[in-house]
Parts: C-alpha cells; structure tokens; sequence
C-alpha cells in the first residue's frame, strides 16, 4: 500500500514564537575573561541568528551599523567591535 500524501503544508518550528531557555548559572571559579569570552560568544550567536533570519545572508553585508542596528531591534545591549568581528565570523565559517 503506498502512504498518501496530504496537500495541507505541516507549520514549520520556526514560525513558533521565540520562547529562550531557562538559563542556568556558569560554574564557578574559573577566570573572569573566561566569562567574559563567553557571553560575548552568545551575543554574537544571537546576532548571527537574527541577522541571518532578517536576510543578511553573507558577512560582508553586515558591517558594523547593521549589526548595532539588529541589535537594538532584538533588545540586546550595544555591541562593541569586538563582538562585531565575531559576528562576521560565525557567519562567513557557518558555510
């Protein structure tokens, strides 16, 4: 017998509204730029993500202005150059 196929598209995931995770604390003891280091890391994954679903598709469109920009349209703080950089990154490695 041969499964039939229904014409009704099924919702993807990603139309469903954002929802984070429950966040859990860093474990302690480690240096203070191990923490640093990587709450940079996650807002640069946050702005590649959001950047990445606005269009913005190759690392050379996202300069700096842009990024700040997506930034402020998500609600995260300001991002430095530093960050900046690492947002260009994961970008042009994620291909």
């Amino acid at each position: 017998m041969a499964a039939v196929l229904s014409a009704v598209p099924k919702p993807l995931p990603i139309d469903l509204p954002y929802m984070p995770l429950v966040k859990q604390p860093l474990p302690a003891g480690r240096p203070r730029e191990f923490y640093i280091m990587h709450n940079r890391r996650l807002k640069a994954m946050r702005l590649a993500i959001a950047l990445l679903d606005s269009g913005v598709l190759r690392a050379e469109q996202a300069n700096n202005r842009k990024i700040r920009s997506t930034a402020e349209l998500v609600g995260v703080h300001q991002p430095s150059d530093i960050t900046c950089h690492m947002v260009r990154a994961l970008m042009r490695y994620s291909r």
